[in-house]
């Protein structure tokens, strides 16, 4: 069996050394590439949580601002609100004191005029001045409630009194002694009525 020369097994040592890893590397090399790798690991982690925070500050800001611009857009809504509410109030006076000032003008008129005046011209300045007052409660929505004939309704009208009546229907309003008045649907002074009872209800009864 024949043996390699000594230079031959030589050289093949030394190329296994070569192709080894870390071939080539000096101790001090070996010994800082932990460190390096450390630094690199924890250098990372580090930058990306202050990225986060810097994230999250930034999005708390913006839906601070975004809260107080609402919060000054509801402001600027209430008050605009209340500003209107005052207005239409005003205005809704205003009205109704434009309607009443012609009925006070005839009635200014109508008693200049009572020493001279016969009784039918003071009767027609009545009735010209209660048609204007008619108008002026219209403007502003005051309805006149008369249910002469009509089914007594305690929400809308107070019994007086009860008479016997052989030509109304029971329960019904025999006798307006005051309207009443509403506005719109709400009720400001109700009807005073006299209500029919039945003739032979009311015989029975005694």
């Amino acid at each position: 069996m024949s043996e390699k020369p000594a230079d031959s097994a030589v050289a093949d040592a030394a190329e296994s050394a070569a192709e080894a890893p870390g071939a080539g590397e000096t101790a001090a090399d070996r010994a800082q590439a932990p460190e390096s790798v450390d630094a690199a690991e924890s250098a990372a982690p580090g930058e990306s949580v202050e990225a986060t925070i810097d994230e999250l500050r930034q999005t708390a800001e913006d839906n601070w601002n975004r809260y107080l611009r609402a919060a000054a857009e509801m402001d600027n809504l209430r008050r605009r609100s209340a500003r209107e509410l005052a207005n239409a109030h005003k205005f809704a006076v205003e009205r109704f004191a434009a309607a009443v000032l012609p009925v006070r003008d005839s009635i200014e008129a109508a008693l200049a005029a009572a020493d001279s005046a016969d009784a039918e011209t003071l009767l027609k300045g009545e009735r010209v001045t209660l048609r204007l007052l008619d108008q002026a409660l219209e403007s502003v929505s005051v309805r006149e409630i008369d249910p002469h004939g009509e089914p007594f309704d305690p929400n809308r009208h107070e019994a007086m009194s009860v008479l016997p009546s052989a030509d109304a229907e029971p329960n019904s309003v025999l006798e307006v002694i005051q309207k009443g008045y509403a506005i719109h649907n709400r009720l400001i002074r109700p009807a005073r009525v006299v209500v029919a009872q039945d003739v032979g209800g009311g015989g029975d009864g005694g």
